[in-house]
């Protein structure tokens, strides 16, 4: 048996190397040591982080409505003041609720409101220098200097949500820049194009979900996972298009690619592959049973083909779920 030095050796390495939070071992000694106040403490947290995210929402509104309410009496600095100025004082009073353990939780949401007033200080500023806000390369520029704020945020101070806002700013800045670059070039099929976009920031999403998922970030892996399989899938199915235009090769490969997420749903243990797969499965057995068997087989026997089909995918997604992820 280890030695206690031992032990607090190795706990040292893994927090070095970020294996390991320090919420997850504080969860790891309460259970070890019957302390059952851990949930309930966890529950609490979580209300009033939602309540810190509201209020912060609330007060974005306010300003909003103000500035909104008086565009027209408000001189361009005063606009400037209020929701540029307005965001950096909110970014600095995160800042120092951030340096007390006791206010940590709360800084958040002063984070939270300075992101979005910051980002609508931007649109009056260029606004106010005569920029057309329509434009791709406006968006592209605001995209790109939020998602630069965002991801130096949080090197500096290690908060989750510059996380998810630098995903959505960089999003953002990925379908301003391609669309900046085809311009009105008539050589892309627009809708198309955009699928294949989706379908990028899909792959995009889903692997940042996995590099987060073996760090202390984890939490937000599942957000990642969610919206990057939806995206994926979603953008999949859409190019396989519909009678009759479809598309042969998308129709061929979309059942190999949702097999595949649900195979990988087991290896990284995530629900949301797993359920989202099992979705899009069904969504596709029922899109080609509609365009190929509905005249052959008549429509009451292909709908009975096609709900034993579901009934069967929907068995199997639930054993694979108490199998393999129940844990």
């Amino acid at each position: 048996m280890a030695t206690k030095e031992e032990v607090l050796q190795y706990i040292r390495t893994l927090a070095e190397h970020e294996f390991v939070s320090r919420e997850e071992l504080v969860a790891a000694f309460d259970s070890g040591s019957g302390i059952k106040t851990g949930v309930a403490q966890a529950e609490k947290l979580d209300v009033a982080k939602i309540l810190y995210y509201i209020g912060g929402a609330i007060v974005f509104l306010g300003i909003s409505f103000f500035v909104l309410l008086n565009w027209g009496e408000l001189g361009p600095e005063t606009k400037i003041l209020a929701t540029l100025g307005f965001g950096m004082v909110a970014y600095l009073v995160g800042l120092l609720f951030s340096r007390e353990k006791k206010t940590e939780a709360m800084s958040s949401s002063f984070f939270f409101i300075s992101i979005l007033t910051i980002l609508a200080g931007f649109f009056v500023v260029f606004s106010s220098a005569g920029f057309d806000l329509d434009g791709y390369g406006i968006g592209s520029l605001i995209s790109g200097i939020m998602l630069g704020i965002c991801l130096l945020s949080f090197f500096l101070l290690r908060k989750n949500i510059f996380i998810l806002f630098a995903v959505l700013f960089g999003t953002w800045l990925f379908f301003s820049l391609t669309s900046l670059m085809i311009g009105d070039s008539s050589f892309f099929d627009r809708p198309k194009f955009y699928k294949y976009r989706i379908l990028v920031a899909g792959v995009a999403y889903g692997l940042l979900g996995y590099a987060f998922s073996k760090r202390r970030n984890a939490s937000i892996s599942g957000f990642l996972y969610s919206f990057g399989i939806l995206g994926f899938l979603g953008a999949a199915l859409a190019l396989g298009g519909w009678e009759p235009n479809q598309s042969p090769f998308w129709e061929f490969i979309f059942p190999i690619l949702v097999f595949g997420v649900l195979l990988f749903s087991v290896r990284i243990k995530s629900k949301a592959f797993l359920i989202f797969g099992t979705i899009f499965l069904i969504a596709f057995i029922n899109k080609i049973t509609a365009e190929y068997f509905l005249e052959g087989l008549g429509w009451p026997l292909a709908l009975v083909l096609a709900g034993f089909t579901v009934i069967s995918i929907g068995f199997a997604s639930v054993s694979l779920k108490k199998k393999y992820l129940s844990a």
